[in-house]
């Protein structure tokens, strides 16, 4: 059995923590449905381990030990927060992370009721996070640049997943952002994942922000795309009223790329249709009424 075939398993969590946190080691050991870079565990009611399962280096979880420190003082939501650090050995050859835990449901399995409450909540932790990023802040290949880098996902997706009747208009919302102006500030802090298993619902409403494996310097429109992923329909322009710092350009560009993260989810819905590796039945649906909504542009 190779180190990427290792089964992650209850047993092996409390062995590494009886190794290297052995303090940690007496608390409830629970699994967490989902996951694929990486896999959780529940560990006692505040905390839980992240696992480096699927994700080929360790440099996403190193990412995330380095700068969620430094950013979750000044967010206005809950954010996971590393607090112990698992290191490489015999028993587990991969990167471990004891972080505390947010509570909540994801919004994949859960919803959004206070749609105006949402969009405000949205709006203020993305007003907090797009600040200037440092110099030496993590840079993306992927993730903060203009949204014609992404054109061949683009391509991609549109031809997996979108529907024969849809593919001109969506196709012009993309060729629309390709064309926006790019963004002119500095680079500034960008979650850029931000799709409904990355963030926690209660009451209604967003409660807390997950998973900054993507997190980058760049251009703030990958996250203002949530407007459309995350939000119900009809809260977009409130979004914006609140965020008050996108312009027409930056809106375009948001637009475009909500289209691409829309056609990721219903493609991600097509493979668990189809029983593949790391696909999710539900989250099908999610993506096609977010990409009504961009369409409609609410």
């Amino acid at each position: 059995m190779t180190d990427t075939e290792i089964e992650i398993t209850a047993g092996l969590v409390r062995g590494l923590l009886q190794e290297q946190h052995p303090d940690l080691a007496g608390l409830a050991v629970r699994e967490v449905a989902g996951g694929w870079g990486n896999q959780m565990w529940r560990l006692g009611d505040e905390l839980a381990v992240r696992m480096q399962r699927m994700d080929p280096t360790p440099e996403l979880q190193l990412k995330e030990r380095r700068w969620l420190p430094v950013l979750a003082p000044r967010l206005p939501l809950p954010v996971p927060v590393p607090v112990r650090f698992g290191e490489p050995s015999e028993r587990f050859p991969r990167h471990w992370t004891v972080m505390t835990w947010v509570p909540g449901e994801p919004l994949d399995l859960g919803s959004i009721s206070r749609g105006d409450h949402a969009a405000d909540t949205l709006a203020g932790f993305l007003r907090a996070l797009h600040v200037e990023a440092p110099a030496d802040a993590p840079v993306s290949t992927d993730v903060g640049a203009h949204p014609r880098i992404s054109t061949d996902g683009f391509d991609h997706f549109l031809q997996a997943a979108c529907p024969d009747h849809l593919a001109a208009d969506v196709r012009a919302v993309w060729d629309d952002a390709v064309a926006a102006p790019a963004w002119e500030g500095p680079p500034v802090w960008v979650h850029g994942d931000l799709h409904p298993a990355n963030v926690v619902v209660s009451d209604g409403t967003l409660s807390g922000i997950v998973d900054f494996g993507a997190l980058a310097a760049g251009d703030p429109a990958w996250d203002l795309a949530a407007a459309w992923v995350l939000l119900p329909a009809g809260r977009a322009a409130r979004f914006f009223d609140m965020y008050a710092r996108a312009d027409e350009a930056a809106i375009r560009r948001a637009r475009g790329l909500a289209a691409v993260k829309s056609l990721f989810l219903m493609l991600m819905g097509q493979n668990g249709d189809r029983g593949l590796p790391g696909g999710k039945a539900h989250w099908g649906p999610a993506g096609r009424a977010a990409l009504d909504r961009v369409l409609k542009g609410v």
